[in-house]
């Protein structure tokens, strides 16, 4: 589990193909590998990866074909940045919102535009995500958690600050990129649960339900 406050700007140090999966070798910049343990979990652009090699300033993680289909991995190149957060423990600071590193596609880069200090992104997902998106809902890109500032169809717009801007790589999209992205996790649920048949007892999840404990009005 992550939280989508990225941690450091780290770099792709080696790609190595395996078939249909990929051997990933990052250079971690910034990031304390103090703590870190084979075994661990590194959100990379936003994908959680298991470290299976490390040094004092690098890892290696193995991508499945299917994180890879789901990603844009296939596409990246030796000496790409790439947003790095290790994984949460119990003290962690829940900066941003919940994140769980599992990608459900990629997203489009529209339009970038200045305002003011800022910086607006308008991309573009998928028809089958985004339903799941929402007007100030969070919503995380190549791991960055993000608030939606406006949603017009299957477009969406982010308003990034110069913090976010400087400590991820963010800056360097441009119209026509693409993202990882991973919708937030309620709104998932939320869909799975009013999916589910009514049990036959305690009558299911229904709207009336829902109104009731404060999720819709």
């Amino acid at each position: 589990m992550f939280t989508g406050i990225i941690e450091s700007v780290g770099r792709i140090r080696a790609i190595e193909r395996r078939g249909d999966d990929i051997r990933l070798t990052v250079a971690v910049g910034k990031l304390d590998m103090g703590d870190v343990k084979l075994g661990d979990s590194i959100a990379t652009n936003g994908v959680c990866l298991t470290v299976v090699a490390l040094t004092a300033d690098s890892y290696t993680a193995d991508v499945s074909a299917e994180t890879v289909s789901l990603t844009g991995f296939d596409n990246y190149q030796v000496g790409q940045a790439v947003n790095l957060e290790k994984a949460v423990t119990p003290s962690t600071r829940l900066g941003g919102h919940l994140v769980s590193g599992h990608i459900d596609g990629q997203a489009r880069v529209v339009e970038v535009h200045p305002r003011g200090q800022a910086t607006e992104y308008w991309l573009e997902a998928p028809a089958e995500l985004s339903r799941y998106i929402a007007h100030k809902g969070s919503i995380a890109i190549d791991g960055v958690s993000l608030t939606v500032n406006e949603v017009q169809g299957h477009r969406f717009r982010l308003t990034i600050v110069p913090h976010t801007s400087g400590e991820t790589t963010l800056p360097l999209l441009r119209a026509g990129d693409s993202v990882n992205l991973e919708v937030d996790q309620i709104a998932r649920y939320l869909e799975r649960l009013m999916q589910a048949p009514a049990a036959p007892t305690a009558g299911g999840v229904t709207m009336e339900l829902l109104a009731k404990s404060g999720f819709i009005r």
